[in-house]
């Protein structure tokens, strides 16, 4: 498994209030996997991380949004944590830097709240997803088919409920990042 993703670039689109473990434990097992991967955000040097309801570490941003494009990357991580998507989703160049990837058929992988983003992506219609509960109402309104799963892949899409998921979430990502594009992506945009 170590050299999967080797010459794979994955960005983990994040902001303050992201759940610590939503983003570290992905970019490591990409990382194991053999892929580089940035954290990108808005702006700043670092971006706060919260462990459930108590403040977390501060990470590093590597690059922010101003400074790449989604062509520089093969996939997509979008973190969890209430206040990151929150954030993010109303940030118009934080939402057209994941529409463009559904648009040229680029895996993505979203877990517990990080699915907020791909509604406001308008990227879920028909797609069957899975999130933190209280997203359900939210996706089912967006047009996507929300269950009740550890893992739910839908044509590159890897979506996933909570941090109890992340083993099976990373395990995930990496194979379907693996795969690379996925041409059933770009019917989303």
């Amino acid at each position: 498994m170590a050299q999967e993703l080797k010459n794979r670039k994955v960005a983990i689109l994040a902001t303050d209030g992201f759940e610590q473990v939503e983003l570290t434990e992905p970019k490591q097992a990409l990382e194991k996997a053999g892929a580089q991967v940035h954290v990108v955000a808005p702006q700043g040097d670092s971006i706060q991380g919260w462990n459930h309801h108590d403040k977390g570490d501060k990470v590093a941003v590597d690059r922010t949004l101003d400074q790449v494009k989604p062509s520089d990357y093969d996939a997509l991580v979008l973190p969890g944590g209430v206040l990151n998507p929150d954030q993010l989703r109303t940030n118009k160049q934080a939402v057209q830097f994941v529409r463009a990837f559904f648009a040229d058929s680029k895996p993505v992988g979203a877990i517990c709240h990080g699915p907020w983003t791909l509604v406001e992506a308008d990227v879920v219609k028909g797609r069957k997803v899975t999130s933190w509960p209280s997203l359900r109402t939210d996706l089912s309104n967006a047009g996507a088919n929300w269950v009740d799963q550890e893992v739910v892949v839908d044509q590159g899409l890897v979506t996933s409920r909570n941090p109890d998921d992340l083993p099976a979430f990373n395990s995930k990502i990496v194979e379907e990042f693996c795969e690379g594009k996925h041409p059933a992506q770009a019917q989303a945009v």
